[in-house]
Order: structure tokens, then C-alpha cells, then sequence
């Protein structure tokens, strides 16, 4: 897989391909976690996804199934997700205010949106989800869906862990997992991971 931010945009291009007049710009994001590729129409941020081989052929090809036919270059939704992702990063914001564009079955615009009721810090189960959207003993679908989000970090879906506590399974990887959750439970609680993490005052 691409290893430098130009390598990505080549591929991007590659598994795109379409002209400057496609409504669907793509762009690639450096972050934390590595790089990230961004897509926006005028109504909101189609995409935001891991640039790693397992996942981003797949999302593109999806993002065209829905979106239609996309191009590289610039959009001043991915410019404002940009912008917000390093506030993110930098444990300064804890929620996302950029318009989303939301598209998928009816079941996994479902699971998406009840994604993005958990709150920065905190966590949940596949059977807490599939509890809140009224469906018992549907943790595997809830799973399913979960793991084609397209907008990772903005639609938590990192935020989803095993009934245990386990990490299970994440897209852009446990490791990624893992630095999100750490992340954030450190900016909700400054002594997460020290024996002193989750005290109570009193």
C-alpha cells in the first residue's frame, strides 16, 4: 500500500478516475494515526477512512455506488473536517460539528447514527446497540454494519467494544483502536492508564 501522501493520492486516483466535474472531491489527510483519505459533496463528508489497502478499495468503490463518480482534489467540507480532526487530535474538541452525508442501507444508517449518540470518552457493546435500536441478539449485524462505516473517528464506531470490555475487531486496526479510546479517556480523565485512573474525589 501507498507509504507517502503522494503514493495515496496516485492510488486514489487509481481507484477513482474521474474527471474534474465529479460531484465527489477525495483529498488525503495526514494525521496521528496515519493517513487518512476525505471525501465531501455539498451536503456533507461522505468519507473519511483509514489509506490502508484492506480498507479503502472497498470504501471507494462504495462511495461511488452511493455518491457517483469522484475526483481528487480540494472541498471546503474536507478543509473543515481537516481543521476539526486536528482540534481532535489535540484533545480540544470532543465532538464533530461538520455535516455528515449519511448513506447506506436502511439498517446501517441505523447503526450509524446510533453510533454517533456515544459520547467522546465513553463506550458501548454490539448488544448495547443492537438493545437500543430495538433489536436483541443483533450484535452481529450491529457488527457488520459497524465495520463499514465509512467516517471513521467522526461516526465513533471505535467507541464499540466487546460485551467484556474486549477490543474485538477494528478496520483501521486494534492498534488504532486502542490510541482513539486511549486518547480520548485521557482528555475525560488527565490520569487514564495510572493506577490512579477513574478515582472519584471525596
Amino acid at each position: 500500500m501507498a507509504t507517502s501522501r503522494a503514493d495515496l493520492e496516485e492510488r486514489l486516483g487509481t481507484l477513482t478516475g474521474s474527471g474534474p466535474d465529479a460531484r465527489v472531491a477525495a483529498q488525503v489527510l495526514e494525521s496521528p494515526v496515519g493517513l487518512l483519505v476525505a471525501a465531501a459533496v455539498d451536503d456533507g463528508l461522505a468519507m473519511l477512512e483509514f489509506g490502508t489497502e484492506l480498507r479503502l478499495p472497498p470504501q471507494a468503490a462504495a462511495l461511488i455506488r452511493q455518491f457517483g463518480p469522484v475526483r481528487v482534489g480540494p472541498h471546503p467540507l474536507i478543509d473543515r473536517a481537516a481543521r476539526e480532526l486536528t482540534q481532535y487530535f489535540a484533545g480540544t474538541r470532543t465532538t464533530f460539528d461538520v455535516p455528515l452525508a449519511i448513506r447506506g442501507t436502511p439498517f446501517q444508517e441505523l447503526v450509524w447514527r446510533a453510533l454517533l449518540e456515544i459520547p467522546y470518552g465513553g463506550s458501548c457493546s454490539y448488544s448495547d446497540v443492537a438493545r437500543r435500536l430495538g433489536r436483541p441478539g443483533g450484535q452481529r449485524a450491529v457488527g457488520l454494519a459497524n465495520g463499514q462505516n465509512r467516517l471513521a473517528i467522526i461516526v465513533p464506531c471505535h467507541r464499540v467494544l466487546e460485551q467484556g470490555g474486549g477490543l474485538r475487531g477494528y478496520g483501521g486496526g486494534l492498534d488504532r483502536k486502542r490510541f482513539l479510546l486511549d486518547l480520548e479517556r485521557r482528555h475525560v480523565d488527565p490520569l487514564a492508564g495510572t493506577p490512579l485512573g477513574g478515582a472519584i474525589a471525596g
